[in-house]
């Protein structure tokens, strides 16, 4: 059962673009219309449950499509196989990258950072119009991206999420008669991913102590990852190593949060592929545990209105750390020629239009970058 599995989800690894929703949309084809694995209610009920919590909701759909499919064994098959193209191709951008820098890979960099900055603005209206719905949703993303304007620094970023969700719990009204859990949450995935999170916060400098971090923090998309990955190695990387990195992962089939590969790696260039499998393996992690943890009470807990509204609090600080970002350091490093700032307007149009796939665009701005920069 799990070698099967595994082949699925390694086939659609292979050819999954278009990020987490064209994911989704593929997850959807193949396990609900084709193979019939689970009914569109069931597929449903993970999605939304892996939308409520931290970590990448594509990835954790595929995890728990297949933990009801097969169990654990499966489950964390699927995960190997669908990261393990884009994984690969990562961690071969960051060994390329540590063993030369040829001048042709200066020009390529700076055609991706406007590739980035348009993909990053592109994920922002559309994360901004799904979060934030009201007057204080607005109004705690716009003040979170302001502080982290002045500061991206990994500990405003976790005390503006839980005051966020602290507020808006406090703001949303009491259910007099709170029903009763139908099933209780499986204890011990939720206690590693506890005593685990607390072992990352006192040893925060070890490369798997970050990713787990920021793993444990991503709500709102893989861009989200962006900010608080950017907080962690900032010091580590320089501006373009990590825009490159950012924009890859745009470019190859599979989880974005494989660009963990890569930065796993680029941190530790004496053993660049323990670096990428501490990384990439720290960053699933936690929100693998939180779905082992709460798939079985997940229905009690969706019911309850003060923990939407604590998700949606958390969600608009999404919004503006993703805000922040697109400022510092992608708008900040883009190349002041007018042709550049041109090409970039024309990517922006063409994204924002739907008609032009996201490949054909890396295809123009790789043949730009090459040729013209």
């Amino acid at each position: 059962m799990s070698a099967r599995i595994f082949l699925h989800f390694l086939l659609l690894g292979c050819v999954s673009f278009g990020g987490p929703t064209a994911h989704i949309a593929y997850f959807r084809k193949v396990f609900v219309q084709q193979r019939q694995w689970l009914s569109d209610d069931d597929f449903a009920r993970q999605l939304a449950l892996c939308q409520f919590l931290p970590g990448p909701a594509s990835s954790q759909l595929g995890f728990a499509i297949a933990l009801q499919r097969g169990g654990i064994p499966a489950a964390f098959a699927a995960f190997i196989g669908f990261t393990l193209p884009s994984f690969l191709l990562m961690y071969g951008l960051a060994v390329f990258s540590l063993a030369q820098t040829p001048v042709w890979m200066q020009s390529l960099v700076a055609g991706m950072k406007l590739l980035a900055l348009v993909v990053v603005a592109d994920a922002l209206i559309n994360m901004a119009r799904q979060f934030c719905s009201g007057p204080w949703l607005w109004s705690t993303a716009l003040l979170s991206g302001l502080a982290l304007l002045f500061m991206m620094h990994p500990a405003l970023q976790l005390s503006l999420m839980l005051g966020a969700a602290l507020v808006a719990y406090l703001r949303s009204p009491k259910v007099e008669r709170d029903p009763l859990p139908s099933s209780r949450p499986a204890r011990i995935p939720l206690l590693l991913f506890l005593a685990l999170l607390a072992v990352a916060a006192l040893i925060p400098d070890a490369v798997f102590s970050e990713f787990y971090l920021v793993g444990s923090m991503v709500f709102g998309g893989g861009h989200v990852a962006l900010p608080l990955l950017n907080a962690f190695v900032g010091d580590s990387l320089s501006g373009e190593q990590f825009i490159l990195g950012y924009a890859a992962a745009q470019a190859v089939p599979g989880p974005m949060f494989s660009m963990s590969a890569y930065l796993g790696a680029m941190l530790s260039p004496a053993q660049p592929l323990v670096g990428a499998l501490a990384a990439c393996t720290a960053i699933f992690l936690p929100g693998f545990l939180l779905v082992l943890g709460l798939s079985r009470a997940w229905h009690t807990l969706a019911a309850r209105p003060r923990v939407r509204a604590a998700v949606a609090g958390v969600n608009a600080v999404a919004v503006g750390m993703l805000a922040a970002a697109w400022v510092d350091p992608l708008l900040l490093e883009l190349p002041r020629e007018a042709a550049s700032i041109g090409m970039a307007i024309v990517l922006y149009a063409a994204l924002r239009s739907g008609k032009v796939p996201l490949l054909v665009l890396i295809g123009v701005v790789v043949v730009y970058s090459l040729f013209f920069l």
